[in-house]
């Protein structure tokens, strides 16, 4: 099973590679090497050799019609049809079995400290395997409906941006402002890759602005990769940098104590679903549970709070209780 269940994963990750516009007509080498690096997790050629891609894409074409060519011009390959993607071929019994296998073992792993975070990730795929054992069976969708997240541009940076970080390699790239609607170029080292809320993020240290800046990827234009890497050591730690964070937006001033309360009934989602790790009780009444923790005063804290509405009352400290006073009043003034 193993054998069948690498095989289907090398032709998805050669498909990917194929269609991938920022860097086409790939080589058998570089085919290799994106199989070896995403299966085994090292680029060396010592579990795949040329022959098996070459058997690889023959397989795909004589089994799933891939208009795979060769390019003499740019010596490599690519799909003579643009539109065409595996990802839109029906699942056949030995994809399935494969993904069976994949999520079982997967399913034994996500309590493991380095895949804790992809354990809800992990979790959905398992439920879905056990809700059905057969996975092309459409009546599913009728009965049971998973969350599913809007997409937003800009993950097909994550792998070049991926590689920046591994090299230690600077970046080029436009940004555009939501406020201004303007790009500007920027010149940065990547340091980490942050999701948040379905959106992905990049923690950098921007060369001209010479500090640690958060940019999203969607929206980041013209993305270009350098030789130039950076040797001057950046202090970067992500674990303290997000330690009193609430979303992706961290501060280099000191994190408050906020305190707030909340009537009994949303107390209880509070609860089940903290703000912050930080987060605790410091008194229960009849009517109202009061909350603290220690985090640092951000956008995505103030509208998580105002997600409750009336149900939540912040009562420290004073700048944040002004916030949450202006957003308020603001959204009176809009209803009048």
């Amino acid at each position: 099973m193993p054998h069948i269940k690498n095989a289907l994963l090398r032709f998805r990750i050669i498909d990917r590679a194929l269609r991938n516009n920022y860097n086409p007509y790939p080589t058998k080498a570089m085919l290799r090497a994106a199989c070896e690096e995403a299966l085994f997790g090292s680029v060396d050629g010592a579990n795949i050799c040329d022959s098996t891609i070459e058997k690889d894409m023959f397989a795909m074409k004589m089994e799933h019609d891939a208009p795979i060519k060769y390019s003499k011009r740019h010596n490599g390959y690519y799909y003579s049809d643009p539109e065409f993607s595996l990802d839109e071929i029906p699942l056949n019994e030995s994809d399935i079995e494969a993904i069976r296998f994949a999520a079982n073992t997967l399913s034994q792993f996500k309590d493991v400290g380095m895949f804790k975070q992809f354990g809800f990730a992990i979790d959905k795929i398992v439920d879905r395997v056990n809700i059905s054992t057969d996975i092309n069976d459409k009546s599913i969708e009728r009965f049971v409906e998973f969350e599913t997240p809007v997409s937003s541009r800009g993950s097909e940076f994550l792998n070049p941006i991926l590689n920046a970080i591994k090299a230690g390699k600077v970046i080029y790239f436009d940004y555009e402002s939501f406020q201004t609607q303007k790009r500007k170029a920027r010149k940065v080292l990547p340091l980490l890759l942050k999701e948040y809320r379905n959106r992905w993020y990049l923690l950098c240290y921007d060369l001209v602005k010479e500090g640690i800046i958060t940019y999203g990827l969607d929206r980041i234009y013209d993305l270009q990769e350098s030789e130039e890497v950076f040797r001057s050591p950046i202090s970067f730690n992500p674990d303290q940098f997000f330690e009193h964070a609430i979303g992706i937006t961290a501060s280099n001033g000191k994190p408050e104590t906020v305190v707030f309360k909340a009537d009994n009934i949303a107390a209880k989602y509070i609860e089940s679903q903290p703000f912050h790790f930080s987060q605790r009780i410091v008194k229960e009444g009849r009517n109202r549970t009061t909350f603290e923790m220690k985090v640092f005063i951000s956008e995505e804290l103030i509208r998580s709070l105002l997600s409750y509405g009336g149900e939540l009352v912040v009562l420290e400290p004073e700048l944040l209780v002004g916030h949450m006073i202006q957003r308020v009043r603001a959204m009176v003034e809009n209803y009048q």
